[in-house]
């Protein structure tokens, strides 16, 4: 009896969103996978997806840097942050994540309302990158902590945002409610000569049911009261951006793909700066900023294994399992993904091409123990796959 024992596989997942980055997530999947066939040729592919680590990855695999910038956190408070200039043959770009300025997890545990947070680090992140002098800024969304509409940023690139009487509003998204008019005139000088995408995920829109307040509030902090203050502000916003900005009048402001990006960053950058909104995976992936094709290595592999921190029902719309699952689909190789935990409707992962699905956790215990324990339990979880793998494949050989 022969058993097909898998020569090379690849593993490219996501970070776990305030535990792992991508990085650490694809060391300890390999590790856990050579404790059970010690001499397979891993490749570890960790995936940019937008949110946290974005920048560093990117600033890695070309040989570029990471430059520190001191900036105004989510809440107000001061916070270090820092964003990339890359190599190579992308060395006259930048890329912007805003999670490392205004992400979820600069955001205190008692103080998450999103109708209150702002991006407004993450435009000083775009003017520190516009003062350098790259001629192309790419801003990764997600893992924010923010809702916005981007108003932070733009009041950090030169913007005045005024209610009906004229004067400034008060930071934060619920705040926009009171928005009546754009002033432009101070707007950084540079904009316009630079050019600017978002990879997001395109999925996301900025008003209606499935706008970002509704959608993503509640997951941010937010109350089903602050939930409804927010939507209504945000449709608002998306008025005033309709009728005083430069391209609102040209773009869906309301609904198109990618408005809803980081709390409505992607309407706000979109409308006012012109700013790209791209799938993530289109520009971070496929854009020429990696060195490595991930769909050579995919070609390659006998097996597939991504993991992000949570599969569930939102995985298939535009999460990294899904864009994993669709390119391996296409080289005809199977995929296993593994998850910090497995949440409502992580079946539906099934029908975009993932086989099987393996939580890391196999018994009770705090979120904060299996954070803590989370590199571990990955490990543990890629071996406990591996020995199922191998023992499919003994069954196979033995029907053969």
């Amino acid at each position: 009896m022969s058993i097909h024992t898998p020569q090379r596989i690849l593993v490219a997942p996501s970070g776990f969103k305030e535990s792992l980055s991508a990085e650490i997530v694809a060391q300890a999947i390999a590790a856990g996978v050579r404790r059970v066939i010690p001499g397979v040729q891993v490749d570890e592919y960790p995936v940019p997806d937008g949110g946290e680590g974005t920048a560093a990855a990117l600033a890695a695999a070309t040989g570029g840097q990471l430059v520190a910038a001191r900036v105004t956190g989510p809440v107000g408070d001061p916070v270090d942050a820092h964003w990339a200039r890359l190599g190579g043959h992308a060395g006259d770009t930048a890329v912007v994540e805003m999670a490392a300025a205004a992400g979820l997890r600069l955001v205190p545990r008692d103080r998450r309302d999103p109708g209150e947070t702002t991006t407004r680090g993450v435009g000083e992140l775009i003017v520190a990158a516009l003062d350098s002098g790259v001629e192309r800024i790419v801003v990764g969304c997600g893992d924010s902590g923010t809702s916005d509409g981007g108003a932070g940023a733009l009041e950090a690139l030169g913007a005045r945002i005024l209610d009906r009487d004229g004067k400034p509003l008060p930071v934060g998204g619920r705040h926009l409610v009171e928005a009546a008019h754009l002033d432009l005139t101070d707007l950084h000088p540079r904009i316009g000569e630079v050019e600017i995408v978002l990879a997001c995920n395109i999925h996301n829109v900025l008003c209606g049911p499935r706008g970002v307040a509704r959608v993503f509030g509640p997951q941010k902090g937010a109350t089903p009261d602050q939930v409804d203050q927010l939507a209504d502000a945000l449709d608002v916003w998306a008025g005033v951006l309709e009728a005083q900005s430069p391209y609102g009048a040209a773009m869906d402001v309301r609904t198109g793909g990618g408005t809803g990006a980081s709390g409505g960053l992607g309407a706000g950058l979109a409308a006012v700066l012109g700013a790209g909104l791209l799938p993530r995976f289109e520009v971070l992936l496929d854009g020429g900023l990696l060195p490595d094709a991930l769909d050579d290595l995919m070609a390659a592999a006998d097996l597939v294994i991504t993991a992000e921190g949570a599969i569930d029902f939102q995985t298939p719309r535009g999460k990294v399992p899904a864009e994993i699952a669709m390119r391996a689909r296409v080289a005809g190789v199977p995929v296993l993904g593994i998850a910090g935990s497995l949440g409502v409707g992580a079946p539906t992962v099934h029908d975009i091409g993932i086989g099987a699905i393996a939580s890391i956790i196999t018994v009770p215990m705090p979120l904060e123990q299996a954070v803590e324990q989370g590199e571990g339990l990955l490990r543990d979880a890629a071996e406990r796959c591996m020995r199922m793998v191998l023992l499919g494949s003994a069954m196979s050989a033995r029907a053969a």
